[in-house]
Protein backbone atom coordinates (compact mmCIF):
# COMPACT_ATOMS: atom_id res chain seq x y z
CA UNK A 1 0.00 0.00 0.00
CA UNK A 2 2.69 2.48 0.65
CA UNK A 3 4.95 1.20 -2.70
CA UNK A 4 1.29 2.41 -4.19
CA UNK A 5 1.05 5.71 -2.54
CA UNK A 6 5.06 6.33 -3.37
CA UNK A 7 4.22 5.63 -6.85
CA UNK A 8 1.31 8.34 -7.28
CA UNK A 9 3.30 10.56 -5.71
CA UNK A 10 6.21 10.17 -8.33
CA UNK A 11 3.77 10.12 -11.07
CA UNK A 12 1.98 13.26 -9.44
CA UNK A 13 5.39 15.00 -9.28
CA UNK A 14 6.03 14.40 -12.80
CA UNK A 15 2.88 15.49 -14.20
CA UNK A 16 3.55 19.14 -12.44
CA UNK A 17 7.17 19.17 -13.48
CA UNK A 18 5.84 18.87 -16.94
CA UNK A 19 3.50 21.55 -16.70
CA UNK A 20 5.74 23.62 -15.27
CA UNK A 21 5.94 26.56 -17.36
CA UNK A 22 1.58 26.45 -17.18
CA UNK A 23 1.83 26.76 -13.67
CA UNK A 24 4.50 29.79 -13.68
CA UNK A 25 7.10 31.14 -10.91
CA UNK A 26 5.10 31.76 -8.13
CA UNK A 27 2.81 27.78 -7.66
CA UNK A 28 5.67 25.76 -9.19
CA UNK A 29 7.81 26.51 -5.71
CA UNK A 30 4.57 25.75 -3.74
CA UNK A 31 3.64 22.87 -5.15
CA UNK A 32 6.73 21.42 -5.06
CA UNK A 33 7.23 22.74 -1.31
CA UNK A 34 3.58 20.64 -0.51
CA UNK A 35 5.23 17.05 -2.75
CA UNK A 36 8.20 17.40 -0.11
CA UNK A 37 5.72 17.78 3.01
CA UNK A 38 3.72 15.11 1.94
CA UNK A 39 6.58 12.76 0.76
CA UNK A 40 8.32 13.27 4.39
CA UNK A 41 4.58 12.29 6.20
CA UNK A 42 4.37 9.67 4.14
CA UNK A 43 8.04 7.91 4.70
CA UNK A 44 7.73 8.64 8.23
CA UNK A 45 4.15 7.34 8.64
CA UNK A 46 6.45 3.60 6.88
CA UNK A 47 9.10 3.76 10.23
CA UNK A 48 6.97 0.99 12.36
CA UNK A 49 8.30 -1.06 15.80
CA UNK A 50 7.48 -4.69 14.11
CA UNK A 51 8.91 -6.66 17.21
CA UNK A 52 7.82 -4.50 20.74
CA UNK A 53 9.87 -4.64 23.27
CA UNK A 54 8.63 -6.42 26.47
CA UNK A 55 5.90 -4.55 28.16
CA UNK A 56 6.76 -5.19 31.79
CA UNK A 57 10.62 -4.70 31.53
CA UNK A 58 13.02 -5.31 34.14
CA UNK A 59 16.46 -3.65 34.68
CA UNK A 60 19.79 -5.79 34.05
CA UNK A 61 17.71 -8.46 31.84
CA UNK A 62 18.28 -8.55 28.21
CA UNK A 63 15.42 -8.17 25.94
CA UNK A 64 15.12 -8.02 21.51
CA UNK A 65 12.98 -5.47 19.54
CA UNK A 66 13.10 -4.82 15.49
CA UNK A 67 11.77 -1.80 13.09
CA UNK A 68 10.93 -1.62 10.12
CA UNK A 69 10.83 0.80 7.58
CA UNK A 70 8.43 -0.05 5.08
CA UNK A 71 9.89 2.47 2.04
CA UNK A 72 13.67 1.54 2.94
CA UNK A 73 14.21 -0.90 -0.06
CA UNK A 74 12.27 1.37 -2.58
CA UNK A 75 13.52 4.88 -1.30
CA UNK A 76 16.64 4.14 0.65
CA UNK A 77 19.13 5.64 -1.03
CA UNK A 78 22.48 4.25 -0.94
CA UNK A 79 26.15 4.67 1.94
CA UNK A 80 28.85 4.52 2.05
CA UNK A 81 28.31 3.43 5.73
CA UNK A 82 24.84 2.28 6.94
CA UNK A 83 21.92 3.82 8.81
CA UNK A 84 21.92 3.21 12.23
CA UNK A 85 18.64 3.43 14.38
CA UNK A 86 19.19 4.00 18.12
CA UNK A 87 16.66 3.11 20.73
CA UNK A 88 16.52 5.44 23.83
CA UNK A 89 13.75 5.27 27.16
CA UNK A 90 11.57 8.19 27.32
CA UNK A 91 9.19 9.16 30.32
CA UNK A 92 5.28 9.52 29.28
CA UNK A 93 5.68 13.89 29.65
CA UNK A 94 8.89 13.01 27.06
CA UNK A 95 6.51 10.60 24.69
CA UNK A 96 3.80 13.23 24.79
CA UNK A 97 5.98 16.30 23.94
CA UNK A 98 7.09 13.99 20.86
CA UNK A 99 3.87 12.86 19.71
CA UNK A 100 2.26 16.47 19.58
CA UNK A 101 5.52 17.92 17.43
CA UNK A 102 4.38 15.16 15.05
CA UNK A 103 7.90 14.11 15.82
CA UNK A 104 9.64 16.95 14.74
CA UNK A 105 11.73 17.74 17.60
CA UNK A 106 14.69 15.15 18.61
CA UNK A 107 15.31 13.67 21.90
CA UNK A 108 16.59 16.11 24.23
CA UNK A 109 17.77 13.43 27.06
CA UNK A 110 17.35 9.68 27.54
CA UNK A 111 15.61 8.43 30.66
CA UNK A 112 17.52 5.09 31.31
CA UNK A 113 20.82 3.80 30.22
CA UNK A 114 20.45 1.13 27.26
CA UNK A 115 23.18 -1.03 26.44
CA UNK A 116 23.99 -2.00 22.93
CA UNK A 117 21.80 0.10 21.71
CA UNK A 118 22.40 1.07 18.46
CA UNK A 119 22.19 -0.99 15.50
CA UNK A 120 22.40 -1.00 11.83
CA UNK A 121 19.40 -0.64 9.19
CA UNK A 122 19.64 -3.64 6.57
CA UNK A 123 18.15 -4.01 3.62
CA UNK A 124 17.46 -7.78 2.65
CA UNK A 125 17.44 -8.63 -1.15
CA UNK A 126 15.51 -12.12 -0.67
CA UNK A 127 12.86 -10.81 1.08
CA UNK A 128 12.70 -6.98 0.20
CA UNK A 129 12.60 -6.12 3.95
CA UNK A 130 14.31 -2.92 5.27
CA UNK A 131 14.93 -3.53 9.37
CA UNK A 132 16.94 -3.04 12.28
CA UNK A 133 17.29 -5.60 14.26
CA UNK A 134 17.87 -5.10 18.68
CA UNK A 135 19.05 -8.23 19.77
CA UNK A 136 20.65 -8.03 22.92
CA UNK A 137 19.70 -4.92 24.38
CA UNK A 138 20.26 -4.62 27.86
CA UNK A 139 18.34 -1.38 30.06
CA UNK A 140 20.87 -0.82 32.67
CA UNK A 141 19.03 1.73 34.48
CA UNK A 142 15.72 3.90 34.59
CA UNK A 143 15.52 7.35 36.00
CA UNK A 144 12.24 7.82 37.71
CA UNK A 145 9.83 10.92 37.37
CA UNK A 146 8.31 12.84 39.84
CA UNK A 147 5.30 10.72 40.50
CA UNK A 148 1.94 12.06 41.32
CA UNK A 149 0.01 11.44 45.16
CA UNK A 150 -0.21 7.72 45.06
CA UNK A 151 1.29 6.57 42.04
CA UNK A 152 3.49 4.06 42.53
CA UNK A 153 6.53 2.96 40.41
CA UNK A 154 4.69 0.61 38.98
CA UNK A 155 2.20 2.65 37.15
CA UNK A 156 4.65 4.97 35.50
CA UNK A 157 5.00 4.06 32.10
CA UNK A 158 7.66 5.04 29.87
CA UNK A 159 8.38 3.84 25.90
CA UNK A 160 11.36 2.61 23.81
CA UNK A 161 12.08 5.27 20.90
CA UNK A 162 13.28 4.37 17.91
CA UNK A 163 15.18 6.96 15.83
CA UNK A 164 17.46 6.93 12.84
CA UNK A 165 18.10 9.97 9.82
CA UNK A 166 18.51 8.91 6.59
CA UNK A 167 18.74 10.55 2.76
CA UNK A 168 16.31 9.37 -0.07
CA UNK A 169 16.49 8.77 -3.51
CA UNK A 170 16.57 10.21 -6.03
CA UNK A 171 15.79 13.22 -4.60
CA UNK A 172 18.92 13.27 -2.10
CA UNK A 173 16.43 14.26 0.88
CA UNK A 174 17.81 13.79 4.25
CA UNK A 175 15.04 13.04 7.01
CA UNK A 176 14.74 11.62 10.49
CA UNK A 177 12.25 9.17 11.53
CA UNK A 178 11.24 8.45 14.87
CA UNK A 179 8.75 5.57 16.51
CA UNK A 180 7.36 4.90 19.52
CA UNK A 181 7.30 1.56 21.01
CA UNK A 182 3.74 0.49 23.05
CA UNK A 183 4.04 2.08 26.64
CA UNK A 184 6.47 0.40 28.91
CA UNK A 185 6.30 -0.49 32.66
CA UNK A 186 10.20 -0.65 33.79
CA UNK A 187 10.74 -2.87 37.00
CA UNK A 188 13.69 -3.28 39.38
CA UNK A 189 12.87 -6.39 41.02
CA UNK A 190 10.35 -9.54 40.64
CA UNK A 191 8.02 -8.79 43.05
CA UNK A 192 6.89 -5.80 41.45
CA UNK A 193 5.83 -7.87 38.46
CA UNK A 194 2.18 -8.48 39.65
CA UNK A 195 1.34 -4.67 39.84
CA UNK A 196 3.04 -4.08 36.73
CA UNK A 197 1.36 -6.01 34.43
CA UNK A 198 -1.78 -4.26 36.20
CA UNK A 199 -0.81 -1.45 34.58
CA UNK A 200 -0.44 -2.81 31.33
CA UNK A 201 -2.83 -5.20 30.86
CA UNK A 202 -5.29 -1.61 31.70
CA UNK A 203 -3.79 0.00 28.93
CA UNK A 204 -3.50 -2.37 26.42
CA UNK A 205 -7.24 -3.20 27.19
CA UNK A 206 -8.99 0.49 27.45
CA UNK A 207 -6.77 3.18 26.10
CA UNK A 208 -7.98 4.77 22.41
CA UNK A 209 -6.08 3.62 19.22
CA UNK A 210 -5.36 7.51 18.84
CA UNK A 211 -4.52 9.32 21.89
CA UNK A 212 -1.67 11.44 23.78
CA UNK A 213 0.54 9.30 25.13
CA UNK A 214 0.12 7.38 27.63
CA UNK A 215 -3.71 8.58 28.44
CA UNK A 216 -6.03 6.16 29.14
CA UNK A 217 -9.65 6.12 31.21
CA UNK A 218 -9.62 5.85 34.92
CA UNK A 219 -13.21 4.21 34.81
CA UNK A 220 -14.53 1.74 32.51
CA UNK A 221 -17.36 -0.27 31.94
CA UNK A 222 -17.67 -3.44 34.09
CA UNK A 223 -19.08 -5.21 31.07
CA UNK A 224 -15.61 -3.94 29.12
CA UNK A 225 -14.21 -5.40 32.32
CA UNK A 226 -15.40 -8.51 32.18
CA UNK A 227 -14.54 -9.36 27.82
CA UNK A 228 -10.90 -8.47 29.29
CA UNK A 229 -10.63 -10.84 32.36
CA UNK A 230 -12.40 -13.92 29.67
CA UNK A 231 -9.63 -12.81 27.45
CA UNK A 232 -6.71 -12.82 29.59
CA UNK A 233 -7.80 -16.10 31.22
CA UNK A 234 -7.82 -17.60 27.86
CA UNK A 235 -4.73 -16.46 26.12
CA UNK A 236 -3.19 -16.70 30.01
CA UNK A 237 -4.29 -20.82 31.24
CA UNK A 238 -4.20 -21.36 26.98
CA UNK A 239 -7.57 -22.78 26.79
CA UNK A 240 -10.57 -22.24 24.44
CA UNK A 241 -13.49 -22.59 27.97
CA UNK A 242 -13.47 -18.96 28.51
CA UNK A 243 -15.85 -17.28 32.20
CA UNK A 244 -19.31 -18.03 32.53
CA UNK A 245 -22.61 -15.44 33.23
CA UNK A 246 -21.96 -16.87 36.98
CA UNK A 247 -18.27 -16.44 37.20
CA UNK A 248 -18.57 -12.50 36.24
CA UNK A 249 -21.41 -12.35 38.53
CA UNK A 250 -18.85 -13.77 41.20
CA UNK A 251 -16.46 -11.12 40.16
CA UNK A 252 -18.35 -8.26 40.16
CA UNK A 253 -18.96 -9.38 43.87
CA UNK A 254 -15.87 -9.18 44.49
CA UNK A 255 -14.41 -6.17 42.87
CA UNK A 256 -17.34 -4.05 43.84
CA UNK A 257 -17.62 -5.64 47.58
CA UNK A 258 -21.52 -5.94 47.10
CA UNK A 259 -23.42 -9.14 47.58
CA UNK A 260 -26.59 -7.81 47.91
CA UNK A 261 -26.63 -6.48 43.65
CA UNK A 262 -28.10 -9.11 41.24
CA UNK A 263 -26.42 -9.64 38.01
CA UNK A 264 -28.10 -6.98 36.17
CA UNK A 265 -27.48 -4.72 38.51
CA UNK A 266 -23.75 -4.58 37.96
CA UNK A 267 -24.47 -4.24 34.10
CA UNK A 268 -24.54 -0.43 33.83
CA UNK A 269 -21.48 -0.22 36.66
CA UNK A 270 -18.50 1.66 35.91
CA UNK A 271 -15.04 -0.08 37.34
CA UNK A 272 -12.34 2.08 38.49
CA UNK A 273 -8.28 1.56 38.49
CA UNK A 274 -8.34 1.77 41.96
CA UNK A 275 -10.78 -1.06 42.42
CA UNK A 276 -9.06 -3.47 40.22
CA UNK A 277 -5.55 -2.66 41.81
CA UNK A 278 -4.97 0.05 44.27
CA UNK A 279 -7.82 -0.92 46.56
CA UNK A 280 -7.00 -4.23 49.52
CA UNK A 281 -10.02 -6.23 49.18
CA UNK A 282 -12.34 -5.79 52.34
CA UNK A 283 -10.57 -8.63 54.99
CA UNK A 284 -7.88 -9.32 52.92
CA UNK A 285 -3.91 -8.15 52.58
CA UNK A 286 -4.12 -7.47 48.13
CA UNK A 287 -6.45 -6.11 45.60
CA UNK A 288 -8.65 -8.13 43.15
CA UNK A 289 -5.54 -7.79 40.53
CA UNK A 290 -3.31 -9.48 42.87
CA UNK A 291 -6.18 -12.20 43.51
CA UNK A 292 -7.00 -12.55 39.95
CA UNK A 293 -3.53 -12.90 38.62
CA UNK A 294 -2.35 -15.58 41.49
CA UNK A 295 -5.58 -17.58 40.31
CA UNK A 296 -4.20 -17.10 36.36
CA UNK A 297 -0.67 -18.46 37.44
CA UNK A 298 -1.81 -21.53 39.44
CA UNK A 299 -4.11 -22.45 36.50
CA UNK A 300 -1.99 -22.12 33.73
CA UNK A 301 0.97 -24.27 36.02
CA UNK A 302 -1.42 -27.01 37.41
CA UNK A 303 -5.11 -26.82 36.58
CA UNK A 304 -5.51 -26.62 32.72
CA UNK A 305 -6.67 -29.98 32.01
CA UNK A 306 -9.66 -29.81 34.95
CA UNK A 307 -10.59 -26.33 33.90
CA UNK A 308 -10.68 -27.23 30.34
CA UNK A 309 -12.76 -30.14 31.27
CA UNK A 310 -14.68 -28.06 33.32
CA UNK A 311 -14.41 -29.73 36.66
CA UNK A 312 -13.75 -26.54 38.13
CA UNK A 313 -16.38 -24.20 39.41
CA UNK A 314 -13.53 -21.59 40.54
CA UNK A 315 -14.97 -18.45 40.21
CA UNK A 316 -17.70 -19.13 43.64
CA UNK A 317 -17.72 -17.14 47.01
CA UNK A 318 -17.98 -19.94 50.02
CA UNK A 319 -21.05 -18.80 51.23
CA UNK A 320 -22.94 -19.82 47.74
CA UNK A 321 -20.57 -23.11 47.86
CA UNK A 322 -22.68 -24.21 51.41
CA UNK A 323 -25.98 -23.31 49.96
CA UNK A 324 -25.49 -25.27 46.88
CA UNK A 325 -24.13 -28.57 49.05
CA UNK A 326 -26.08 -28.16 52.22
CA UNK A 327 -28.59 -30.09 50.21
CA UNK A 328 -26.52 -32.49 48.42
CA UNK A 329 -26.04 -36.08 49.64
CA UNK A 330 -22.99 -37.02 52.06
CA UNK A 331 -19.55 -36.81 50.53
CA UNK A 332 -20.89 -34.28 46.95
CA UNK A 333 -17.85 -31.55 46.35
CA UNK A 334 -17.21 -28.80 43.83
CA UNK A 335 -13.85 -26.85 43.35
CA UNK A 336 -13.35 -23.28 43.81
CA UNK A 337 -10.61 -21.13 44.01
CA UNK A 338 -9.92 -19.58 47.39
CA UNK A 339 -10.59 -16.48 48.36
CA UNK A 340 -7.91 -16.10 51.65
CA UNK A 341 -4.55 -16.67 49.65
CA UNK A 342 -3.90 -15.80 46.30
CA UNK A 343 -3.06 -18.62 44.00
CA UNK A 344 -4.84 -21.49 46.10
CA UNK A 345 -7.25 -23.88 45.10
CA UNK A 346 -9.47 -25.41 47.59
CA UNK A 347 -12.10 -28.30 47.89
CA UNK A 348 -15.23 -28.18 49.53
CA UNK A 349 -17.72 -31.02 50.60
CA UNK A 350 -20.77 -32.17 52.44
CA UNK A 351 -20.65 -34.59 55.66
CA UNK A 352 -24.11 -35.97 56.60
CA UNK A 353 -24.99 -36.81 60.15
CA UNK A 354 -27.04 -39.88 60.68
CA UNK A 355 -30.04 -37.69 62.00
CA UNK A 356 -29.67 -36.22 58.68
CA UNK A 357 -28.15 -32.66 59.49
CA UNK A 358 -25.00 -31.56 56.92
CA UNK A 359 -22.26 -29.48 57.30
CA UNK A 360 -19.81 -28.08 54.71
CA UNK A 361 -16.20 -28.38 55.35
CA UNK A 362 -13.53 -26.48 52.96
CA UNK A 363 -10.18 -28.26 52.86
CA UNK A 364 -6.98 -26.37 53.33
CA UNK A 365 -5.84 -24.68 49.90
CA UNK A 366 -3.37 -26.39 47.18
CA UNK A 367 -1.12 -24.14 46.10
CA UNK A 368 1.25 -24.86 43.00
CA UNK A 369 3.79 -25.90 45.23
CA UNK A 370 1.47 -28.53 46.68
CA UNK A 371 0.31 -29.36 43.59
CA UNK A 372 3.70 -29.67 41.69
CA UNK A 373 4.24 -32.48 44.53
CA UNK A 374 0.81 -34.23 44.05
CA UNK A 375 -1.79 -33.49 41.33
CA UNK A 376 -4.79 -32.70 42.39
CA UNK A 377 -6.77 -35.77 40.63
CA UNK A 378 -4.58 -37.63 42.77
CA UNK A 379 -5.38 -35.87 46.09
CA UNK A 380 -9.05 -35.82 44.99
CA UNK A 381 -8.46 -39.78 44.63
CA UNK A 382 -6.77 -40.05 48.30
CA UNK A 383 -9.81 -38.57 49.85
CA UNK A 384 -12.18 -40.98 50.80
CA UNK A 385 -14.69 -39.29 51.98
CA UNK A 386 -15.12 -37.27 48.33
CA UNK A 387 -17.66 -39.25 47.01
CA UNK A 388 -19.48 -37.31 43.81
CA UNK A 389 -18.36 -34.35 42.15
CA UNK A 390 -21.62 -31.32 41.90
CA UNK A 391 -24.57 -32.16 41.47
CA UNK A 392 -23.56 -36.20 40.88
CA UNK A 393 -20.87 -37.51 38.72
CA UNK A 394 -18.79 -40.13 41.00
CA UNK A 395 -15.21 -38.79 41.34
CA UNK A 396 -13.35 -41.67 39.45
CA UNK A 397 -15.57 -40.99 36.46
CA UNK A 398 -15.22 -37.28 36.61
CA UNK A 399 -11.42 -37.72 37.70
CA UNK A 400 -10.32 -40.58 36.26
CA UNK A 401 -8.48 -39.33 33.19
CA UNK A 402 -6.51 -36.92 35.57
CA UNK A 403 -5.10 -39.62 38.12
CA UNK A 404 -1.54 -40.62 37.84
CA UNK A 405 -0.83 -44.50 37.60
CA UNK A 406 0.43 -44.89 40.70
CA UNK A 407 4.29 -47.05 41.43
CA UNK A 408 4.19 -49.39 43.05
CA UNK A 409 7.26 -51.43 45.46
CA UNK A 410 8.39 -47.92 46.62
CA UNK A 411 7.45 -46.02 49.81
Amino acid sequence: RCENLVEVYFQLQQQVMAASTELGPELLPRLLERFDEVLSSLVKSSFLVEKQPPQVLKTQTKFQASVRFLLGPRLLKAAPKPYMVRADMVTEKQARELELSKYSNTLSESTGEIMHNTVALETNPTSGTCCANFKNVLLKKIKRCERKGSESVTEEKCAVLFSTNVALAPSNISIHLQVLSLPIVVIVHGNQDNNAKATVLWDNAFSDIERVPFIVADRVPWEKMCDTLNLKFMAEVQTTKGLLKEHYFFLAQKIFNDHSARFEDFQNRHVSWAQFNKEILPGRGFTFWQWFDGVLDLTKRCLKSYWSDRLIVGFISKQYVCKLLSTQPDGTFLLRFSDSEIGGVTIAYVIRGKDGSSQVENIQPFSAKDLSIRSLGDRIRDLEQLRNLYPNIPKDQAFGSHYNKEQTGKD
